[in-house]
C-alpha cells in the first residue's frame, strides 16, 4: 500500500518526471585543461601534455602521471567475425567467463583479472594522491550544503502519516510514521541500523501492507541489484521465517494483507517472473503468476492509483503490454489490457469503471490518454480522453477520484495540468527560465490535494500541496542549505543552440553573474541522450562546488532524450544515433561561439549511456575538449550488443540495433562504438573513467578495456580508471559515501582546471 521514498510516497508507476542517470547528474562535475593542438615553429603538432608543460600552471595530475607507469593490460588477441567482417579484441579476456557468479560472489573473480583491476586502483590512487586534501575539502563543502537530519513532509494514508527522514550523521534513510492526527513516531525501518558492517548496502523496496501491520522490505549487499525480500511485523518487530531471493526489490500487497506479488530475476539478472507469495509459506511454493518469454522485454509490477489492481507491465522503450489482477482477488488470473504491437506503447491506471491509458497509438507520437471499460479494456474500446497534440509531449498522469493531473513538456519546459473528468482544466504556472517538476501524487485516492515539487538550478527544492478544487498552493517545505545559498549570485540561461542540420538544441546554463562571456571561463558540458530519458533542470548542491569556483555548467538536452518530445528521442536512436553525438559537439561549439568558453576549455561528462555519448563525441573531435569524465561508461557497444547472454542486450536491440542478425545495424554501431573508433595516434584529453565490479548494467570490463586500448592507441591523456571493487552501477548507496565518490571526480576536474586552490564565492550576506 505504501511504498516509501524520500520526498514522495506515490507509486513508481505514476511518477511523471523520471529519468535515467539522475544520481549521476546530481554529482556531475569536472572539466580538464587546455587541449588545443598547437604548433611549434616547424609546424610539428604536439600533445596537450607537451603544450601544458610549457605553461607554469600545468596540472599536477599530468605532472604526476608523467612520472608513473600505468598498468599495461596483457594483449590476448581474439578474432571476432560477424557478417564476414573480422575485428580483433586484444582485451576481451578482461570479461570473466563466470561473470554471473561474480555478480553474486565477487570473490570468485578470475585472479588475472583481479590483479589487473587492483593495479588500476593502485595507479589511480598514486596518480591522484596529491588530491586527497582537496577531496576532503570538497566533501566537507558538499556536506555543508546538506541538512543532515533532513525529513520529508509526511503523507497521510489511512490512520497514519508516512515519511522518510535522515538522522544527523546517518548514511541511510529512516522510514517512519505517526498517527495521522498527531502522536509518537513509529520507526518502520532504520537503514543505518540495518546496514550493520556490510561494505555495501542498498535498500530496494519498503512496502507497508494495506492494514498497516506488516512490512515487506528488500536489501542488496553486493551492488548487483539482486534484492533479498523479507517480511516483518510492525508492532512486534518479529521477522517471518521466509526470505525471497533474487527479486527486483518491490512488492505489491493484496487487499487482505495476507499475500503480495513480486518480480523474480533470473541468473542473467533479467526480471522474468511475477510470483505471488502467501505469508508463512516457503518461497519455493510461490505461485507463478506470469513469466515473460521474450528476453527483449523488461518486466515490472505496480498498483493502480486507486489501489484496486495490480499492474504487470512488460516493455522495452518502444513496445509495451500490461495485465491486471484485482487486488481483492489475488488468486485471479491476470487479464490482458491489449496485446503488444511493435512500436506501440501504453501504460495503465484506473479510476471507477474505466482504465485510463497513456499511449502513442494511432500515430500519437507525443502520446494521448484514452480510456476503456474495466470489463472490456481492449483496443477496440479505447476512446480518446486527452487528445494528441503534436507540439506537446504528454509525459505522464495520475488519476484521483474526482481529478486527474498530467505532466506535459513543450520545448523542453515541463508543466502540470489539473483537470476533472468533464473536460475542465487549468495549468499550474511557474516563472523561471528553466526548472524541474516532480509529481508526488498523494497517499490516498479520494482527495482534493496533490503534492508536487519545484526546483531549478538556482532554486532549492520546494514541496507544495495543491488543492485541485480551490487552486490554492501551500508551500510545505523548502530545501535547506545549511552553509548558505544566495540565488542572486547566479545567472540561469535557457538557450536554443543551432545543430548542423538546422535543428535547435535546448541547453541550460548555470554560471556566476561575475563570469564574463569572453571565452575565458572553463565549462562543464553534461549530456545523456538515450532511451528517451529527460534530464531535468534541477538544483544540485554538488554542482555548486564547481560553479562557485568559476566553472560554467551546461546541460545539453540532445536528441536521444525526450526534452522536445518523443520525436526528439526517435531522431537520436538506431540509424539516427549519430545525431546525439553531433548535437553534443554542436552544442559545445555554439557555447564557444557565444563566449561561454573556448576550445579545449570544456570537459565533457556523461554516465552509463552518457558515457557512450562522451566517448563517441571525443573520438569525433578530440581537440574540442579539455577533458572527459565517463562514469560507468557504455563504451564497448558493438561487442556488448552482440552478446545475447548479457542482461540488458536483448531489450537494447530496439534502442541501438541488432548487430547479430542485421548487417546494416552492425554497421550503424560499428561506426560509433567508442572502444572500436579510437583515433590511433591522436592526442586525446585527460580521461577519467569509473566502473563497478558488480555492475550488471555496464559491466566492469567495458571501462577497463576502453582505458587499456586508449593507452595503447592514443596519445595524450592521462587515462585513468577508478574501479569500485565493492559496488555496482550506481556506486555506493550511502549518501555521504556518494559525496566522497563525487569528490574524486570534482578534485580531478579542479586540478586539471588549475582551480584546486580557488576559494569558492561566499553565500553569506
Amino acid at each position: 500500500m505504501q511504498e516509501m521514498t524520500m520526498g514522495s510516497n506515490t507509486k513508481a508507476w505514476t511518477t511523471l518526471f523520471w529519468s535515467l542517470g539522475l544520481a549521476l547528474l546530481s554529482g556531475c562535475g569536472p572539466w580538464a585543461p587546455d587541449n588545443t593542438v598547437t604548433e611549434t615553429e616547424n609546424a610539428e603538432a604536439i600533445s596537450p601534455q607537451e603544450a601544458a608543460a610549457r605553461r607554469e600552471d600545468i596540472p599536477m595530475v599530468i605532472r604526476r602521471s608523467a612520472d608513473l607507469t600505468p598498468p599495461v593490460a596483457e594483449k590476448r588477441p581474439m578474432t571476432i567475425d560477424q557478417h564476414g567482417i573480422e575485428r580483433t579484441d586484444s582485451y576481451g579476456w578482461l570479461r570473466d567467463e563466470n561473470w554471473q557468479e561474480v555478480l553474486r560472489d565477487p570473490s570468485t573473480l578470475n585472479a588475472d583479472i583481479r590483479r589487473h583491476l587492483e593495479a588500476e586502483v593502485a595507479y589511480y590512487q598514486e596518480a591522484t594522491a596529491h588530491l586527497s586534501d582537496l577531496r576532503a575539502t570538497l566533501v566537507s563543502e558538499m556536506r555543508g550544503r546538506i541538512k543532515e537530519d533532513e525529513s520529508a513532509v509526511p503523507m497521510p494514508d489511512g490512520p497514519y502519516a508516512y515519511y522518510v527522514r535522515y538522522r544527523e550523521g546517518g548514511d541511510y534513510p529512516v522510514y517512519a510514521r505517526r498517527p495521522r492526527d498527531g502522536g509518537d513516531e513509529d520507526v518502520i525501518y532504520d537503514g543505518d541500523a540495518e546496514r550493520g558492517d556490510a561494505s555495501f548496502f542498498d535498500i530496494g523496496g519498503v512496502d507497508v501492507s494495506p492494514d498497516h501491520r506488516l512490512l515487506a522490505y528488500s536489501i542488496d549487499r553486493l551492488g548487483s541489484e539482486y534484492f533479498d525480500m523479507k517480511i516483518r511485523q510492525l508492532d512486534t518487530g518479529k521477522e517471518y521465517d521466509e526470505v525471497i531471493p533474487s527479486t527486483d526489490g518491490d512488492a505489491v500487497w493484496a487487499a487482505d494483507s495476507q499475500s503480495f506479488f513480486y518480480v523474480e530475476r533470473d541468473d542473467n539478472q533479467r526480471p522474468k517472473r511475477v510470483k505471488h507469495h502467501i505469508l508463512g509459506t516457503p518461497p519455493t511454493e510461490d505461485r507463478l503468476v506470469y513469466e515473460e518469454p521474450d528476453d527483449a522485454m523488461f518486466l515490472g509490477i505496480d498498483e493502480t492509483s486507486s489501489e484496486a489492481f495490480l499492474i504487470i507491465g512488460v516493455g522495452n522503450g518502444v513496445t509495451s503490454e500490461a495485465r491486471v489482477i484485482p487486488l481483492d482477488d489475488p488468486m485471479a488470473d491476470p487479464v490482458l489490457i491489449a496485446p503488444r504491437i511493435k512500436n506501440q506503447l501504453y501504460d495503465v491506471d484506473h479510476r471507477g469503471d474505466h482504465f485510463y491509458i497513456r499511449t502513442n497509438a494511432d500515430e500519437a507520437v507525443n502520446f494521448k490518454i484514452v480510456r476503456a471499460p474495466v470489463e472490456a479494456p481492449g483496443r477496440e474500446n479505447w476512446e480518446d480522453f486527452i487528445p494528441h497534440r503534436s507540439a506537446v509531449f504528454l509525459s505522464g498522469f495520475v488519476p484521483f477520484k474526482d481529478y486527474i493531473v498530467r505532466g506535459e513538456r513543450e520545448n523542453a519546459l515541463p508543466r502540470l495540468i489539473v483537470g476533472d473528468y468533464d473536460g475542465n482544466e487549468h495549468s499550474i504556472a511557474f516563472d523561471e527560465a528553466a526548472y524541474a517538476l516532480g509529481l508526488d501524487g498523494w497517499g490516498e485516492f479520494d482527495t482534493e490535494l496533490v503534492r508536487f515539487s519545484y526546483e531549478s538550478p538556482t532554486t532549492p527544492e520546494q514541496i507544495f500541496d495543491y488543492n485541485m478544487r480551490t487552486r490554492e498552493r501551500t508551500l510545505r517545505k523548502t530545501q535547506t542549505v545549511p552553509s548558505g545559498h544566495d540565488p542572486s549570485l547566479y545567472t540561469l540561461d535557457n538557450l536554443h543552440l543551432p545543430a548542423q542540420d538546422g535543428e535547435t538544441i535546448p541547453v541550460t546554463v548555470l554560471r556566476l553573474k561575475t563570469i564574463p562571456l569572453d571565452g575565458s571561463a572553463p565549462l562543464l558540458l553534461y549530456g545523456y541522450g538515450a532511451y528517451g530519458a529527460y534530464i531535468p533542470d534541477s538544483f544540485s548542491t554538488s554542482v555548486l562546488s564547481l560553479v562557485d569556483r568559476g566553472v560554467v555548467y551546461a546541460l545539453a538536452h540532445i536528441r536521444g532524450g525526450s526534452a522536445k518530445g518523443r520525436q526528439w528521442y526517435l531522431d537520436g536512436k538506431l540509424d539516427k544515433k549519430q545525431n546525439s553525438f553531433s548535437d553534443f559537439n554542436d552544442a559545445a561549439r555554439a557555447l564557444i561561439d557565444r563566449g561561454y568558453t573556448e576550445k579545449g576549455r570544456i570537459v565533457a561528462y556523461g554516465g552509463s549511456a552518457g558515457g557512450l555519448l562522451v566517448g563517441a563525441a571525443v573520438n569525433r573531435a578530440p581537440d574540442l575538449y579539455g577533458g572527459i569524465l565517463a562514469a560507468v561508461p557504455f563504451v564497448d557497444v558493438l561487442t556488448t550488443i552482440s552478446d545475447a547472454e548479457l542482461p540488458l542486450t536483448p531489450p537494447e536491440w530496439d534502442e541501438w540495433g541488432n548487430p547479430i542478425t542485421e548487417r546494416e545495424q552492425y554497421d550503424w554501431i560499428a561506426a560509433y562504438s567508442p572502444y572500436d573508433n579510437i583515433k590511433a595516434g591522436a592526442a586525446y584529453p585527460p580521461i577519467l573513467a569509473t566502473g563497478g565490479l558488480t555492475d550488471y548494467r555496464v559491466t566492469y570490463w567495458e571501462p577497463a578495456k576502453w582505458i587499456a586500448r586508449l593507452r595503447e592507441e592514443a596519445t595524450g591523456g592521462p587515462f585513468l580508471l577508478r574501479m569500485n571493487m565493492e559496488a555496482g552501477h550506481g556506486g555506493s548507496a550511502a549518501r555521504f559515501e556518494r559525496l566522497e565518490e563525487r569528490a574524486h571526480l570534482y578534485a580531478f576536474a579542479l586540478d586539471l582546471l588549475g582551480k584546486g586552490e580557488t576559494t569558492p564565492v561566499s553565500h553569506q550576506r
